[in-house]
């Protein structure tokens, strides 16, 4: 079985040292959220998530959820962990506190979804729908609506849902046959099923909210025809309590690889009640302030699940023996420690360099997400928007992708024994393969980067980027410098990128499309040299304050600079050969 610590050390570094957004730190909302509310917070979450959410990663692999006579039913454990858990207020963290949140930037709340991922990603879908599903109707509901939905949600006694997918349409949802039809009361009547829905059914909860993307009988068809519904499990009566079961049903749950203890729903909707939100046939870009923030979301799970791994990796390669290193430290003439080899260490220092590039990344991207949801001056918002617009595929794609290469390096430092049950290795491995799939594929969101995101009615996006990380890597400091001038190099194969990419979407999108996911990891190593320029500034500035501290970020930020970023590169070299190869061959 795995173990696990929270990096609180780490988080609590971010949240001290790099919350240098002016624009965030102007938010009056958030004055009074100090370094000790936060580190208190902190060591809470860990608490709850190094003792009581840990435990169930294996338990609901070994007893997955399954579905008896109608009623779906959760692996052993977890009821009694998640009644402590709405009742220690975690579903509530980030939550408007009109309906009973605590009002949490998502500077702090990004951190826990670390930790409750790297502790159990299953456990941790029932409750992050909710929250997804909670963001969407605060947005675009009816106050009726938000009044009467959000308290309980918020709370955790009811669950939330996001039912997109059917058998005909994954990504193209405009293909859905799911319907909606008008009632005299304004209510709607829902017909069709949908598949693959997280936490779509289970026993933790009262209730489960279910947003639900449908088409009126008077709809155009294809997307412009998509509305959005709010469908609860069970009718809610008009003082609040709830009534009779709607016209919902669970067909099934799906046999997976991995995360086996959350509940993949198919769901039959009968003649269901449900409740429009929003404008009609503007469905899919309300569904999308779900989406989006579950993109980000993600991209946080492959952070969590790569640290466990890393975690476990490092613990084991200090104890394991086997074969002589070049040092020949061994006194007895017998075997080493497998950290001293140098193909191990290597390894280890790779995952340590991405995992605390990510998470420094991803406190950017959190203040800069604040920012766009609460600032008062609207070119300000609508620029740190742009920015969380062209860094979402980024964080989700590119965090997902090298949690599979993390767990993958895991369990070859385990060697045989990784591959075995006993050590959980090989589970982190199962349960992070769903996060380059689900929420939109990791190619679908290069498409969506390099297609949509470069450039939109605000300008062009990439260039604003570069010109604001380029402003933000300044640094007079002589020890630095050398991890400038190299950022900087790669800051001009960027931008020569980014203009091919531009140039060939008028005329060859096929080139395009096949550097898609290139453009997205040379775009994202990047910007992980970013988040590690921005912590070296603060490490050799604050040196003599934590010299063991600021060593380890200076050490292990060179190694990401020699031995991590040059992919960029390669990725570069890789797109601009172009496509006439790919799509010349013949496969027959």
């Amino acid at each position: 079985m795995t173990t696990y610590t929270a990096p609180v050390e780490d988080m609590m570094f971010l949240f001290e040292k790099l919350r240098d957004n002016k624009n965030y730190n102007d938010l009056e909302k958030y004055k009074e959220v100090s370094p000790d509310l936060v580190k208190n917070i902190l060591e809470e979450a860990a608490k709850i998530n190094e003792n009581l959410i840990l435990p169930l990663a294996k338990a609901g692999d070994d007893n997955p959820a399954v579905l008896e006579n109608g009623v779906v039913r959760t692996p052993p454990g977890y009821k009694e962990v998640y009644q402590k858990y709405i009742e220690d207020g975690w579903t509530s963290l980030s939550c408007d506190p009109k309906y009973g949140g605590q009002g949490m930037p998502r500077t702090v709340s990004a951190f826990f979804d670390e930790m409750i991922s790297s502790a159990s990603l299953a456990f941790k879908l029932y409750s992050e729908l909710t929250l997804g599903a909670y963001n969407c109707i605060h947005h675009h509901a009816s106050d009726e609506i938000k009044d009467k939905y959000l308290p309980k949600m918020v709370e955790g006694k009811w669950s939330g849902t996001m039912c997109l997918t059917e058998p005909v349409c994954g990504t193209d949802l405009g293909l859905l046959k799911t319907k909606a039809v008008e009632q005299q009361d304004g209510t709607y009547k829902i017909t069709g099923q949908k598949i693959f829905i997280t936490s779509g059914d289970h026993d933790l909860t009262e209730n489960i909210i279910h947003l639900v993307i449908a088409r009126a009988t008077d709809s155009p068809k294809g997307t412009k025809g998509i509305s959005l519904f709010l469908v609860p499990k069970f009718v809610v009566k008009n003082d609040g309590t709830i009534g009779a079961r709607n016209g919902i049903s669970t067909g099934s749950i799906e046999t997976k690889m991995g995360i086996k203890g959350s509940a993949t729903c198919v769901l039959n909707f009968d003649d269901a009640t449900g409740f429009m939100i929003g404008p009609k046939n503007k469905g899919l870009s309300q569904m999308f302030t779900m989406m989006n923030l579950e993109r980000i979301v993600v991209g946080i799970q492959g952070l969590g699940i790569s640290e466990i791994a890393y975690q476990n990796s490092l613990s084991y390669a200090k104890e394991r023996k086997q074969g002589k290193s070049n040092n020949n430290k061994s006194q007895n003439g017998n075997a080493d420690l497998i950290i001293e080899h140098a193909d191990i260490r290597k390894s280890l220092l790779n995952m340590k360099s991405i995992i605390e590039g990510e998470r420094a990344l991803c406190f950017w991207l959190s203040q800069q997400t604040e920012v766009s949801l609460n600032h008062s001056d609207q070119k300000i918002k609508q620029d740190a928007s742009d920015m969380v617009s062209l860094m979402t595929p980024v964080v989700k794609s590119l965090f997902s992708d090298l949690g599979m290469e993390i767990t993958s390096d895991a369990m070859q430092i385990y060697g045989g024994y990784g591959y075995t049950k006993d050590q959980g290795i090989e589970q982190l491995y199962r349960d992070n393969r769903i996060t380059p799939i689900y929420e939109g594929t990791n190619s679908v969101q290069a498409a969506d980067l390099v297609f949509r995101k470069l450039s939109n009615k605000n300008g062009n996006i990439i260039n604003k980027f570069l010109d604001l990380i380029k402003s933000e890597t300044n640094s007079n400091n002589e020890k630095i410098k050398p991890f400038v001038k190299e950022f900087n190099n790669y800051l001009e194969i960027l931008k020569k990128f980014s203009e091919w990419t531009i140039d060939r979407s008028e005329t060859n999108r096929d080139d395009v499309s096949a550097a898609a996911n290139d453009y997205l990891k040379t775009l994202g190593y990047i910007s992980l040299a970013f988040a590690w320029i921005k912590t070296l500034q603060v490490s050799f500035k604050d040196y003599e304050e934590n010299k063991k501290f600021y060593d380890d970020k200076i050490n292990t930020a060179k190694f990401y600079f020699e031995k991590v970023l040059p992919r960029a590169e390669q990725h570069y070299k890789s797109a601009i050969s172009g496509s006439s190869n790919i799509m010349n061959f013949n496969f027959n």
